[in-house]
């Protein structure tokens, strides 16, 4: 599977639940039979694990979608508490052939889930009821969940998520009526901070198990998506059917619109631009730190003079590099100037087609050779000339005539040479 270095977890229609989750992993390619391996080891953990697990993956429709249904049963039927839960699956990752981070994704997933259900309910993990989230569908969602994205490379993926649609209305559970969001999946997204809005339907669109799955595996939630080009598209489909409504959640992968646009112009390239604050550091520190960044790599070095808070001058260091050089210089600006943070930003820039070419001054009878740099648009048509200030500088000193004539002679002999 390619790596792609973006993914987008849109539950901005249906909301979440694990299954769904799930299942859009799948259409998008997960090797199923990873999958059902990884969900069916739940039936060798002990002392505590499952009975003839019965995964069954289908494709669906939900209001002319199609879109992949997943549906774990299990002989078990009693319900595990929080502590058993956690051991559940935290046993049955650690025996799977997974990457570490996967491996530590399940683990966060079944905490987040149960502490929030022992906090809600004020007990210890021992104690605590987990119901609805007791039986095999939410360690095997879990476990399931895990192992498609790892099949799929996609933790070493930039994971955005929409906000998330929440439903609404009531609805009966263990505990009686409540209002949807259940409170269990609230405190989730109260937890990290995470944005929701209800509706489209009176129904619960987000379970406590598809939060905790969510919150441990998006790192930035946006309403729109970000610059793209996509290259797969998977959906995952839900129990219910709604009457307006699609009951399927969709996640997209694809490449970053920077490391993805193709040009035929060769003046495009892809540069970091580094920059940090500093109040502290003395004009000879920052003149040092310049010329260094310059001599280790550094395109171009800038110090912006600003005010900061209670109107501290402060001044901004900025710095164009190559991406493959941003952490060498990085580390840098933290060694020179002692600054706590560096802020980073990858972009495109476009370069004006540039050269050099010689040309030969008359000066008190004398021939000088002064070096010329001249840029040109993608039409051939000349932008600029000047030259070069070196040259110049040489020869003002062994004539003793200004700069500036020596410069404006030097620029008018080589349009003549360049007949512009």
């Amino acid at each position: 599977m390619t790596n792609f270095p973006i993914a987008i977890i849109d539950c901005q229609v249906a909301g979440i639940a694990g299954d769904m989750l799930l299942g859009a992993l799948l259409d998008i390619g997960a090797d199923a039979a990873k999958v059902i391996c990884a969900i069916k080891s739940l039936e060798s953990t002990t002392p505590y694990g499952y009975s003839n697990i019965k995964v069954d993956i289908k494709h669906v429709t939900s209001k002319n979608f199609r879109a992949t249904k997943v549906s774990v049963t299990a002989d078990e039927k009693s319900y595990k508490n929080g502590k058993q839960l956690i051991e559940i699956v935290e046993k049955t990752v650690q025996n799977l052939d997974l990457s570490s981070k996967a491996k530590q994704f399940a683990s966060n997933v079944i905490h987040t889930l149960v502490n929030t259900e022992a906090s809600l309910h004020g007990t210890s993990l021992s104690d605590v009821h987990l119901h609805e989230v007791g039986l095999v569908d939410t360690a095997a969602e879990i476990i399931g969940t895990a192992a498609a994205l790892d099949d799929l490379e996609l933790f070493n993926t930039k994971i955005y998520a929409t906000p998330v649609s929440v439903g609404g209305g009531l609805f009966k559970f263990s505990h009686g009526i409540t209002s949807s969001p259940s409170p269990a999946t609230l405190a989730i997204f109260q937890s990290k901070n995470f944005p929701i809005k209800g509706g489209p339907v009176a129904f619960e669109l987000a379970t406590p198990t598809g939060a905790a799955l969510l919150v441990n595996l998006a790192s930035e939630v946006t309403p729109f998506y970000p610059k793209m080009v996509p290259v797969k598209i998977g959906y995952g489909a839900g129990d219910k059917e709604f009457l307006d409504v699609p009951n399927v959640l969709r996640i997209t992968i694809g490449n970053s619109f920077c490391d993805s646009l193709v040009s035929n112009d060769d003046n495009n390239d892809q540069i970091t631009v580094l920059e940090t604050s500093v109040d502290d550091v003395s004009g000879e520190i920052i003149g040092y730190t310049v010329d260094r960044l310059l001599l280790e790599g550094a395109k171009d070095v800038s110090v912006v003079p600003v005010f900061t808070k209670k109107n501290r001058p402060a001044q901004i260091i900025k710095v164009i590099a190559d991406q493959k050089d941003s952490q060498h210089l990085i580390n840098v600006l933290i060694e020179e100037t002692g600054t706590l943070g560096v802020r980073i930003y990858r972009c495109e820039r476009y370069i004006v087609s540039r050269d050099i070419f010689s040309i030969d001054l008359s000066i008190a009878g004398q021939k000088e050779i002064v070096k010329i740099k001249f840029s040109k648009d993608s039409q051939g048509h000349l932008i600029r000339l000047k030259p070069e200030f070196e040259d110049l500088k040489r020869l003002a000193e062994k004539t003793g005539m200004p700069l500036r004539e020596l410069s404006e002679l030097a620029v008018a002999s080589a349009r003549a040479v360049l007949c512009v």
